[in-house]
Formats: C-alpha cells, structure tokens, sequence
C-alpha cells in the first residue's frame, strides 16, 4: 500500500502527516520551521522522524512561509468589484494586504508598491459593463515600477486592451474569467486556479526560502487553499454544512462550506453574492503576536474574559514563544482562544457590508476547531472554546441549530486538501477520521463565560 508524505511548511512550524492510501494515518510530527537557513533543513529533521514508517512513495506540500501570499486587489468600486476580488483572494488563499478602489492615482501607486504585495489582482466591471476604470488601472500599472505579476480577472470585453497594455512594458500577467461577471453573481474558480499557479511560480520560488529546487517542486498550494480545499471535502463527507475555525499565533481564520437551500439560495440578490466555500481571516485576533487585539476586540463585543487575561495577553504579546507554564496560564491561553474563536466567527457571520446579506450558518451540522492552543487543550478545554461557538446567541448571527463539535487534533484538513485532487478516496477517508462520531454536542459542554 502506498505511503503518502503531506507536509505544511507553516510561518513558525512545519508538519507532516504520513498516511496509507486507504486514509489510515501512519505517524505525524512537527518541527520549527527554519526560516533562517532554509526551509528544507526542517523538512529533512521531519524526514529522519518518519523514516521508521518505510518508503515514502509521493510528497505532497503546501505553504504559508515567509508571510505566504501577500495580495492586493485593485477594483473598480470598493463594494461591488473590489469586494469580490478581495472575497477571491482570501479563498485563494492570499492574505489581502492592501486594497485599491476606483481610477489609481500616483499616491494609489505609491502606496501599493509600499505593501510589497507578492501578486497583483486587476478587477474591474461587469461583462460587458463598465471599462475606463479597468482600463486606466491597467495602464497605470504597466508604468509603475512594480514587479510584481498580475491576475487580470475583470471584464472580458476588456481583457485584450488590458493584456495589450500590460505587455507593452513586459508586465508579468495572467488572464483569467471576470470574478463578477454580472451583478448578483461572484465566480471564484478561474482566478482562484490563476492565483494558485502564480503563488507556485512567482512567489514559492521568488521568497529564497531554499536554495534548491526541490521546495519550489514540491509545494502545490498556499496553505490555507490547501485547507480550504479540505474543508469542502470534509462537508461533501458529512453531507451537510461545516465551520472551521482556526485560531493560530498571528491570526484567527474561519472557514465554511455551504449547501445554499430555501430561501438561502437566492442571496444572488445581493450585490455580490456570497461563496459558499469561503475564508475570513482577522489578522487582529492571534494568541501571541495579536494577543494585545483579542482582548480589545472581546471588550467591543461585550465578550467576557476573566480577570488577569489583559495582562497575560500583554506578556505573550512581548514574547511570542511563551508556552504556558501552570493551570492559570493555561486557562488564560483558552479564554484568549475563546474570545479569539467568537469575535473572528461574528465577523465571518455578520454582512460584509451595505447591502449584503449574513451568511446563512444555521444549518451547520459540525464545527471543526484547529490551532495549536486546540490541539494541546484537553477535550473539556477544546469543547469549551468550541461550545461557545456554536451557542453564541448574542453574537447578533444565527447559530447553527444543532452543531457538534471536534478538534482536528492531529491536523489532517491540510492533508485532506493536498490529496483531493490526486487521491481522491484517501482524502475522503482522511476527512472521515477528522470528524469521528461528529464530536460533542454543545448541550454536553460547560456554559461559555463559566
């Protein structure tokens, strides 16, 4: 049976889970990823870990190192075609870093090249719809000195006059389907395909995070794609609406998958319709970089927290690498994942803006949590963080109606979505093994706040 070597080279660690075909896991671990020397020395520690478990017949990888996909969209309106390039890219996996609405002027420039964005994604009118301002954007960049590639996902009418523009200054570009090819309807496929394959032969073999070609060869998606990919699969398994929510170091992001039914399905009504296989990420709310944040975010959202956490989040926020040390600290490290988990799951849940609708989570049928303040916690801790998810009835959101929860304690979501393409049933019966029974039902869990 074929052995199959999964790997996330992630900004602080790099893991790895080997896996048979059949979807059993073999064996996981984890190392620092060594950004200082170069990424494969971690990989190869990981290696040595694993070579007990036999031959290991494909290597599968993706990556969030060196920052990952550091993107800025420039649209035509900030709420019509700017937010559907924004909602592209964070399903792409990109970190938006930097967003332009409306004709660019020699500020706009400037201040985009300070982002140092790693990709470019030009967005901009309807089909057939407006084009001056796609257009002008166009032109503008293919005289700005600005090295990074560019994603054209805008009007198609337009689509030769913005090519013809970008390559008459030899801009690096791809061109791709409109991501708002008319109003009410948002098509992420094309670009986010477009996406994917310019942070593979731009960004991963552009950061020097190894010497080789080796990583550059082996690494198929920015990470939270990867997971992204793996949540669909999981919800596809289970036959019914799944959250995620992963509460790391620097930020909190939260994934969904949605079956739209009833009445749910004619949000095409809004502005820009809603994916339904979506990512938010709150680069506010992180359990040690952005610590500080959580606890200011918990106070605006009238979120309790119990006493001593504001300091305990000002000490981590001093020194990233803190590993709590007693039972107090451990409790603080889950008041701040709790308090991370529900803020970031509002904002998930909440309109995107005027006009939009709240994007319908009532029939969520399992919340899934990952991070490794999760992984580590015991499953009294786990379901507590997770628990008040799921019961969050003065979020201003509808909770899902009868959610289990589970950790993804050996995180597989990532592998899940490595093996979707190429293996399909392993990943299939690996997204099985995430979920088990479907976990706990928040009713089992202690009242959030207690």
């Amino acid at each position: 049976m074929a052995q199959l070597l999964c790997v996330d080279f992630g900004s602080t660690f790099t893991k790895a889970a080997l896996v048979d075909s059949s979807g059993e896991v073999v064996a996981t671990a984890a190392t620092p990823t060594t950004i200082g020397t170069d990424v494969l020395d971690g990989y190869r520690l990981l290696r040595e870990q694993l070579d007990v478990h036999g031959v290991v017949d494909e290597v599968l990888a993706c990556s969030s190192a060196g920052g990952g996909l550091r993107l800025t969209v420039v649209g035509y309106e900030r709420e019509v075609t700017a937010q559907a390039g924004y909602r592209v890219g964070l399903s792409a996996g990109a970190r938006v870093s930097h967003l332009v609405a409306g004709p660019m002027s020699g500020a706009d420039l400037a201040e985009l090249r300070a982002t140092r964005p790693d990709l470019v994604l030009l967005v901009g009118g309807t089909d057939g719809g407006n084009a001056e301002v796609l257009l002008h954007n166009a032109s503008r960049m293919a005289r700005a000195r600005l090295g990074a590639p560019v994603v054209v996902a805008g009007n198609r009418e337009a689509q030769a006059e913005v090519a013809e523009a970008l390559e008459s200054t030899g801009r690096r570009f791809t061109l791709a389907d409109n991501v708002l090819p008319s109003i009410g309807v948002i098509a992420p496929e094309s670009a986010r395909a477009a996406i994917r394959a310019a942070f593979l032969e731009h960004v991963i073999g552009g950061k020097g995070l190894s010497r080789g070609p080796e990583f550059a060869a082996m690494v198929q998606a920015p990470t939270p794609d990867a997971v992204l990919d793996g949540v669909e699969v999981l919800a596809e398994q289970l036959d019914g609406d799944v959250m995620v929510v992963d509460v790391g170091g620097a930020t909190t992001d939260v994934y969904s998958a949605l079956r739209p039914q009833g009445e749910d399905a004619g949000l095409a009504k809004d502005v820009v319709a809603p994916l339904w296989q979506s990512r938010t990420v709150e680069a506010d709310l992180g359990m040690r970089w952005n610590a500080v944040g959580v606890v200011e975010a918990a106070a605006r959202e009238h979120v309790d927290v119990p006493e001593g956490l504001e300091a305990y989040a000002a000490r981590v926020a001093a020194d990233p690498a803190h590993l709590p040390v007693d039972a107090v600290e451990r409790g603080h490290d889950l008041a701040l994942a709790r308090a991370a988990a529900l803020v970031a799951v509002r904002r998930h849940a909440r309109p995107s803006g005027p006009g939009a609708s709240a994007r319908p989570l009532a029939d969520v049928a399992v919340v899934v949590g990952s991070g490794g303040v999760l992984r580590h916690a015991d499953e009294d801790g786990r379901a507590h963080v997770l628990g008040a998810v799921a019961t969050d009835h003065a979020g201003g959101w509808k909770v899902p109606r009868a959610a289990a929860v589970v950790t993804d304690a050996a995180y597989l979501l990532f592998a899940v979505g490595l093996l979707r393409s190429s293996h399909p049933d392993t990943a299939r019966a690996l997204a099985r093994a995430v979920v088990g029974e479907h976990g706990r039902h928040p009713s089992e869990v202690a009242a959030p706040g207690r």
